[in-house]
């Protein structure tokens, strides 16, 4: 769309939305966390660049640090190739057409812990189709996103409605300046009106009625003085109101239009100044040429504001009616100017109820007779330039900070509480979303979801937990053990000699045959089971199913299923029962993952694969485990090493716990933030807690607090997702907040990490730990760590 002059921004035809949005210049908008300091990464073009949104996001930088300076704006700036000298005092610095600089610039921002990126969107200035690099600029970004949406089109192409659409998914909050721009991105694009805030474009507070002053300043004394401020270019309609002139100047010969600005730099690279030379010549043609002034260069904000103050006119004659935002209307009406414009959408907004003067587009006689009024009738003319500058008012630079600055706060994701581990789940969800078959997969809200079924995966995890779980009476620990154990003996089938994993909920199977990591798990289950659950029978029966399904695991040779099973086998292992299966299983496992980081691991990349997936600190704890129990210290070691490199990757530049996200899932050698899931901070917890057993090290204890701390809003988005007294746990933490849905593999993480950190908090001193040695150096001896409450740091 090309650049336009101090904010002017296009955007097209749409029918209102339903519901109004409520702008935040309302006396009653939210002003959310007023007084709590932020810092904000701004992401867009910048000055000395010259565009309109770089002197928005200039605008910006300076008013919120005037007015808020508690908010601190960190500039990232968006140019050509060859430009980066020309900043200065930026953050960084992006290559607008080099997707490797938006992904080295989202990192720089996550390691640099802002509170939240305020991203500047227009189509002209990001690099790909349509501009769509700012969508992969986007997913990087792990602080909440604010999007200023400059264009909103009424009739996009479909690569536009795309990054549209792309970017209101992942934005926790948007901002537009027009009501118009609101409506189309509620109507036409799905906006949550929530999450939509009308700020209209800032303008200076200055003292009105100096026209005679800045006059005199400019060798204007005498004159009336029209004016038109702005990048030139064909669109604008300047050469309607030189046609205008002639019948202007007959009526008033002391009037004069000053054209004010530099012609747009890619009209002036394409075609030099062509166009300036045809409005030129048009005025020698009328013999209008004497009271045509021309100023042919970029004003900065303090220069223009002096010339506007000059003018007793100001002039839009835009011929484009969807024009949604114009910084330099905004200017010229807080200014008390008298606006004569044609009626695109923020001219129709800003000079509503005789603020301003419309005219019908592309008629010179419209503006002639227009302007004409205006000088004949002084009293009219007085009252309109109040009428502007009264409302100017509302959108002052402070009422545009104040708005602006709210807008922020409601981003930035609040504090976590701080949550004591005296406090023991409830079971109600759990329980609530099982019947008398198993557990249901998934939920809509808190309601089990009979549409997916149940699957092998949670009730076997249901399981586990009903060998941990507290409060409840031996008979209750029964029935619900015997419930998920049923489903997983059930789940077996013989004529393949491999468990099935999908079941319908009217009881029939989706498959004969389930995946390797459904296995994997039901192996872990039975091991876990016999080696933990407190009534004899329930272990006993876990024993015999461990002992008919582990032959057929042998020909599983996937990691993680590995992981998974090893693990159930080195929980039998544990109880000292010599197992000549489940220690081949741990034996083959430990080659197996000791094998793949030998070949895999490179300098930056201290992993088992090219790329992160799900569950991921499963594999090193399961090289621990394996390594504990067939003691070699290699594996043990190389497990610790590899479970700190996760733990580093899985933690936020501010501290807190940021789960690889299930967006990063095959990416090589890369990570992006969203959407995190439960499980990521389960299997962080419990293979922490595997790494305490070995090392006694604090190291690990700390980073499993953090990971269980996200539960409880030490995230990305300060989204609570556990609830104590029912024991449910949402399904996880996305770009606007957090997923409502309550599924049973959310519910077990959260029960089972709630567990696994008590069991590591108030537990014993390892027996093995006072000489190992780990990833982080020789552990200190004698730690007691009992009887501590997860506060937030």
């Amino acid at each position: 769309m090309g650049y336009h002059s101090a904010g002017d921004a296009f955007l097209g035809d749409g029918q209102p939305a339903a519901r109004k949005i409520v702008s935040l210049f309302n006396d009653d908008g939210p002003l959310a966390n007023a007084h709590r300091p932020g810092r904000v990464a701004l992401v867009g073009t910048y000055s000395p660049r010259k565009c309109g949104i770089a002197t928005f996001t200039a605008d910006l930088v300076e008013q919120l640090g005037r007015h808020h300076p508690a908010i601190s704006a960190e500039v990232y700036a968006l140019d050509h190739a060859g430009t980066a000298d020309q900043y200065a005092a930026l953050a960084g610095w992006i290559d607008c057409s080099q997707p490797d600089c938006y992904a080295a610039a989202a990192r720089q921002i996550n390691e640099s812990a802002v509170d939240a990126v305020w991203l500047q969107h227009e189509f002209g200035i990001f690099g790909g189709p349509d501009g769509d690099m700012v969508c992969d600029f986007a997913d990087r970004l792990a602080a909440p996103l604010v999007v200023t949406f400059h264009t909103v089109l009424g009739a996009p192409s479909p690569g536009q409605r795309r990054i549209t659409e792309h970017l209101i998914a992942r934005a926790s909050r948007i901002m537009v300046m027009s009501q118009h721009g609101a409506d189309l991105l509620t109507a036409h694009y799905g906006a949550p009106p929530e999450l939509v805030a009308v700020i209209p474009h800032g303008a200076p507070d200055r003292p009105f009625g100096r026209e005679d002053l800045f006059k005199q300043r400019f060798g204007l004394a005498g004159r009336k003085v029209i004016m038109t401020f702005g990048l030139i270019g064909p669109g604008k309609g300047l050469e309607q109101v030189i046609e205008a002139m002639p019948a202007i100047i007959a009526r008033h010969p002391e009037a004069v239009y000053r054209v004010v600005g530099a012609t747009h730099p890619s009209l002036l690279a394409r075609d030099g100044e062509s166009y300036r030379e045809r409005l030129v010549d048009l005025a020698e043609q009328l013999g209008v040429a004497g009271h045509i002034a021309w100023e042919n260069r970029f004003l900065g904000t303090e220069e223009l504001l002096d010339q506007l103050e000059a003018c007793d006119i100001y002039v839009t004659p835009y011929f484009n009616l969807q024009q949604a935002t114009s910084g330099t209307l905004s200017y010229a009406v807080a200014l008390g100017k008298a606006v004569v414009s044609t009626p695109y959408v923020h001219a129709r907004e800003l000079l509503a109820d005789g603020i301003g003067v419309l005219v019908e587009p592309n008629s010179s006689a419209a503006i002639s007779a227009a302007v004409i009024r205006l000088l004949d009738d002084p009293d009219h003319f007085a009252a309109t330039k109040r009428r502007a500058y009264g409302a100017g008012r509302k959108t002052i630079w402070p009422r545009f900070a104040d708005a602006t600055a709210a807008l922020l706060r409601q981003a930035i994701r609040p504090d976590a509480r701080d949550i004591p581990l005296s406090a023991t789940p409830g079971l109600l969800g759990l329980f609530a979303t099982s019947d008398s078959t198993g557990i249901l997969q998934h939920a809509i809200g808190v309601v089990p979801d009979r549409r997916h079924g149940y699957c092998l995966d949670d009730n076997a995890r249901a399981l586990i937990l009903m060998n941990v779980a507290q409060g409840l009476s031996p008979a209750e620990r029964l029935g619900w053990s015997s419930t998920y154990a049923s489903f997983i003996q059930h789940a077996w089938n013989p004529d393949r000699s491999t468990f099935r994993n999908f079941m319908r909920f009217e009881r029939t199977w989706c498959e004969e045959a389930g995946s390797d990591d459904s296995f994997g798990r039901a192996v872990w289950a039975l091991g876990h089971t016999a080696a933990n659950a407190p009534d004899p029978d329930i272990a006993f029966w876990a024993r015999r199913w461990f002992d008919t399904a582990i032959p057929h695991f042998a020909r599983v040779d996937s990691p993680r299923a590995m992981a998974f099973g090893t693990l159930g086998a080195c929980a039998l292992l544990r109880t000292g029962e010599h197992h000549e299966q489940a220690w081949a299983l741990a034996e083959r496992s430990g080659a197996k993952l000791a094998y793949l980081l030998d070949t895999s691991r490179r300098p930056d990349w201290a992993w088992f694969e090219a790329v992160l997936a799900y569950d991921n600190p499963r594999l090193p704890q399961a090289l621990i485990e394996a390594g504990r129990i067939l003691h070699r210290g290699d594996w043990v070691q190389a497990g610790l090493e590899t479970l700190d490199w996760i733990a580093d990757r899985q933690t936020a530049a501010e501290g807190h716990f940021r789960p690889v996200g299930s967006e990063t899932f095959g990416l090589q050698y890369d990570q992006k933030p969203f959407d995190q899931q439960p499980l990521e901070a389960q299997a962080a917890i419990e293979a922490c807690a595997t790494a305490f057993a070995a090392t006694g090290n604090r190291r690990w204890a700390d980073h499993a607090q953090a990971a269980y701390r996200w539960f409880f809003g030490a995230n990305d988005r300060g989204a609570v997702l556990a609830d104590l007294a029912s024991g449910r746990c949402r399904d996880g933490v996305n770009p606007r907040g957090r997923n409502e849905n309550c599924g049973a593999e959310s519910i077990l993480a959260f029960q089972l990490a709630h567990y696994s950190v008590l069991e590591m908090l108030h537990g014993e001193q390892p027996a093995d730990a006072t000489r190992t040695k780990d990833a982080g150096g020789e552990v200190e001896q004698s730690r007691d760590i009992r009887n501590q409450s997860l506060a937030h740091p």
